[in-house]
Formats: structure tokens, C-alpha cells, sequence
């Protein structure tokens, strides 16, 4: 916790001399300045969400609608319900409204290509949340879903003992999930006496993910499993705790049903707790960096992520 209030505190304090700069600028004897004829009164932000069916994204859009606020800007915001054209024809629109800036959280990081494209053909400064965007974005901030997953995996193989046999349910082909996988793969490889005996699509959905994880412990005498993330896990949790098998369960994001069931000391062991308002911030003062004139905005700005277990879970929240 420690770790992620000083990262905060170092990108607020970056965005706090950014601001400082630019505002130098504007009062120079500069007319042409364009620093100088910004104001967030006038803004219009955009956010086009993955999907909205969700409290982790329920968490962002709070996150997005506040820090809006803070500045008085106005908007507008669109739920691509995880169908990337859809997702496209909601940014087009946003584009026709005249938004001045897209906070964007890829439903399909490469299918949304064209719809940044056209989002910065039309002067709008593009930052990605979440999950990265193919196209000609401005920064994009996320999570550290590599080390999330190795996290996960670090703790799957510190209570198995460093051998057993494990699954993983994975999802929708975005870079965060893959990353997630990666992470995991990566961290049990380090195991010689674990084994990866099956990989499945629970599709981060709470009933798609029962009945493939129902599948998988018909399948196979599993010692644990891995989602991708914590919508899917409870899925997944259900189709444990019907089974025989002793089966220890672990996960990403911290999804308050995860962190009750964690604390109920049953098959649910860990989930890698994500920070979703910390991002929507963070790519908010990126973006407005970028309006305001700054020309160091970082091209990526990962948030770290933090293991929930037993242990500690019982103080954390979104």
C-alpha cells in the first residue's frame, strides 16, 4: 500500500509541475499560446467503457464522474457491452458531439484501432484505461497485470507446496488478460512438480465461467485454478464448492465478492487487487497534461496491484 500511495503521490506531483509550466506559459507575452485559452469549464470528456455490467467498472465510471467534476468539465460516456463494433460506433458518435478528450477502455485492443485513428484525426487527445489500444494514443495507464498474474501464481505454488496440477480460466483476447496468463504461466514454470493440465475461455463472465470450470473438474483432479479475473472467479467458485474436490481458487481485480469469500477461509485464496479509480485519475491528468501543452506525457503509466489474501483483505476496498 505503501508502494502504490508513493506512485500516486510522484504522478500527482509531476502533473502539479505540468500544470505550473503550462500556466507560466500562458501568461507569457505569447498571444498565440493556445495554454492560455484553455478552460475546463469548456471541456467535454468522453469515456467508452468495455462494458459497464460490473462493480469494477462501476468503480471507474464513480472515479471518471468525480474527477470530471472536480474541474467542471461535462460527460459523456458509453457502454460497448464487450463488442468492439458497437464500441466504434459509440466513439464515432462521441466524436460528432465534439468531445474534447476519450478516455478509452478497449473492448478488443487491436479492433479499436480505427476508431482512435479517427478520434485523433479529429483533434481529441486519446488516452487508453485499463487495457492498451492499438492507434495513435497519447499514453495509456493500467495495471501491472504481468505481475498480477505472477503474484497469483506465486501464491498458488506457496500453498501447494510447489507441486500439483492447476487450471486456468483465461478471456476476451485483450492485452491485460494475456499479460495476466503470461504472468501465471511464467511464475508456475518456476515449479517443475506443478502442471498446467488445462486452459479454457470463461469469457470473465460469473455463468460462462461456471460452466467451463464445471467442465474442467469433471475433466481432470485439480488442485487449483486460476481466473483471469474476479467476476468469472465467482463462476468458478460456485462449480468448487459443487464439486468433491479440494480445489483452491485464485484470482485478479478485488471485486468485493472475492474479498468476502476470501475472508471466509474457504476455497477462495487470492485475488491481485487492481486500483480502477487510481487509473481513470491517473489518465485524466494525462490527458489534460496533453491538452494543457505538455509535451513529456508518458507513453504508459503502470499502477501497481496488490495481493488479498486472508490476511489482509479485510481493510481493502475500491
Amino acid at each position: 500500500m505503501k508502494t502504490r500511495l508513493l506512485a500516486c503521490i510522484v504522478v500527482l506531483s509531476s502533473l502539479a509541475l505540468i500544470i505550473m509550466g503550462c500556466s507560466n506559459q500562458g501568461n507569457s507575452n505569447n498571444e498565440n499560446d493556445s495554454t492560455s485559452e484553455v478552460k475546463t469549464d469548456d471541456l467535454l470528456i468522453g469515456m467508452s467503457f468495455q462494458e459497464m455490467n460490473n462493480p469494477y467498472f462501476d468503480s471507474m465510471e464513480e472515479a471518471f464522474e468525480e474527477a470530471a467534476d472536480s474541474i467542471g468539465a461535462d460527460t459523456v460516456t458509453a457502454d460497448a457491452q464487450h463488442d468492439v463494433s458497437k464500441q466504434t460506433n459509440d466513439i464515432e458518435d462521441m466524436i460528432q458531439q465534439d468531445i474534447d478528450i476519450l478516455l478509452i477502455n478497449p473492448a478488443d485492443s487491436e479492433g479499436v484501432e480505427g476508431a482512435v485513428d479517427s478520434a485523433k484525426d479529429a483533434g481529441i487527445i486519446v488516452v487508453a484505461i485499463d487495457a492498451e489500444a492499438e492507434g495513435d494514443i497519447d499514453s495509456f495507464v493500467g495495471s501491472k497485470n504481468y505481475d498480477a498474474g505472477y503474484e497469483a501464481g506465486e501464491k498458488a505454488a506457496e500453498d501447494l507446496d510447489g507441486e500439483g496440477k492447476v487450471a486456468v480460466l483465461d478471456g476476451i483476447p485483450v492485452v491485460p488478460i494475456l499479460d495476466r496468463v503470461e504472468g501465471f504461466e511464467d511464475s508456475i514454470e518456476e515449479n517443475s512438480d506443478i502442471d498446467i493440465v488445462d486452459t479454457q475461455n470463461g469469457e470473465q463472465e460469473r455463468d460462462k465461467a461456471l460452466s467451463v470450470a464445471e467442465d474442467m473438474l469433471q475433466s481432470n483432479e485439480l488442485d487449483a485454478i486460476f481466473s483471469v479475473n474476479d467476476e468469472g472467479s465467482m463462476g468458478v467458485l460456485e462449480a468448487i464448492e459443487s464439486s468433491d474436490q479440494d480445489t483452491a481458487l485464485y484470482s485478479v481485480d478485488g471485486h468485493p465478492d472475492a474479498i468476502e469469500a476470501i475472508l471466509e477461509d474457504g476455497p477462495f485464496k487470492a485475488t491481485v487487487a487492481q486500483f480502477p479509480q487510481d487509473q481513470v485519475k491517473t489518465g485524466m491528468a494525462m490527458a489534460l497534461s496533453k491538452l494543457w501543452g505538455s509535451e513529456k506525457v508518458p507513453d504508459e503509466v503502470p499502477i501497481d496491484v496488490e495481493l488479498q489474501t486472508i490476511d489482509n483483505a479485510e481493510d481493502f476496498s475500491w
